[in-house]
């Protein structure tokens, strides 16, 4: 699947970011903070596509009543 490439560089391109924050020492916390929440809430939400996708290439729909790809997730709060 080409997505799940885009998504592994996409992921790997925010976990860059992530790693540059934390080691740039001009930064206080607070600014890392606030620059890192938005870059951990996406590399979830990528991640969370990327199994996503992995699962559905592994078991792909047989049924027409659609996808229920979310199913098989355990809710982590």
């Amino acid at each position: 699947m080409i997505s799940l490439t885009h998504i592994e560089a996409a992921l790997s391109a925010v976990d860059a970011e992530i790693k540059a924050l934390l080691y740039n020492q001009s930064l206080s916390l607070t600014e890392k903070d606030e620059k890192m929440l938005p870059l951990l809430r996406e590399s979830k939400v990528l991640k969370q596509a990327h199994e996503d996708l992995c699962y559905l290439r592994d078991n792909p729909p047989s049924t027409p009543n659609g996808c229920k790809a979310g199913s098989y997730r355990k809710e982590e709060e």
